[in-house]
């Protein structure tokens, strides 16, 4: 598979929930002149408890490092999870890996993009990190339900991946209420900034869409959904869903 560039977010490698073996097939998968790591790519939250650094995970920093020697450039966006890397920003690696809190991207259309993890525009994360901290823990339990539940649906016949975190996301009224206010604060720093649209990550949830006239996308995950943003050949922004596609 062949695109313009591809937008990755939320890999949490460094936890038990990253799903990194399927990360690792799908950038193999994949051909790409750039690649954005929009943020919580390693979860320094979850090493901080307990260091939980898998085989799998180290593999996918050697394969993006290949890529980037291979001269894909490569563009890591920090966010929460990876923030203890903030004070030596910005932090270049070499001629083709950059780390840094925002980024430009111009799409084939000529349209420009910011690039955001997206904590920095969460109220909560900023203003009263214990309380994200304390639903990061509630969120890592609700993931923890998502294996034996699929084992059960398969053991039922349902092949189809389901994530019960993600249904609780997408049902509970907070939840709902949250994620609407994250995706309408973002949309308004893109307008106030003369943006065409806001790529961002953070609260896991793949989307493409308009927001009055700005354009509005999120990577998604790799501990739920397995998915990613691509800009293809053409100029056209998809979702890949990588359960969907393998």
């Amino acid at each position: 598979m062949k695109f313009k560039a591809v937008f990755i977010s939320d890999t949490h490698l460094g936890t038990k929930d990253s799903k990194a073996s399927l990360l690792l097939e799908f950038i193999k998968e994949i051909e790409t002149k750039e690649l954005y790591l929009v943020g919580d790519i390693i979860d320094g939250w979850s090493l901080k408890r307990k260091w939980i650094w898998l085989q799998p995970h180290s593999d996918v920093i050697q394969k993006i490092l290949k890529a980037a020697r291979k001269g894909v450039r490569v563009t890591y966006i920090l966010g929460n999870h990876d923030e203890f890397i903030r004070p030596f920003l910005p932090l270049a690696l070499g001629d083709h890996i950059r780390v840094v809190d925002e980024a430009t991207y111009k799409a084939k259309n000529k349209k420009r993009y910011k690039i955001v993890h997206g904590d920095l525009y969460d109220s909560i994360t900023m203003t009263k990190k214990w309380l994200a901290i304390l639903g990061d823990n509630g969120y890592q339990f609700l993931l923890r339900l998502n294996d034996p539940i699929n084992t059960l649906r398969q053991r039922l016949g349902f092949r189809r991946y389901w994530s019960f975190s993600q249904f609780i996301k997408d049902h509970v009224k907070q939840a709902v209420a949250y994620i609407s206010d994250f995706e309408k604060i973002l949309v308004a720093h893109a307008r106030e900034e003369k943006f065409d649209g806001i790529i961002c990550g953070h609260i896991h949830k793949a989307e493409i869409r308009d927001i009055e006239g700005i354009t509005y996308m999120n990577c998604g995950d790799w501990v739920e959904s397995c998915t990613a943003l691509v800009e293809t050949l053409e100029g056209e922004f998809k979702i890949i869903r990588w359960l969907d596609e393998r």
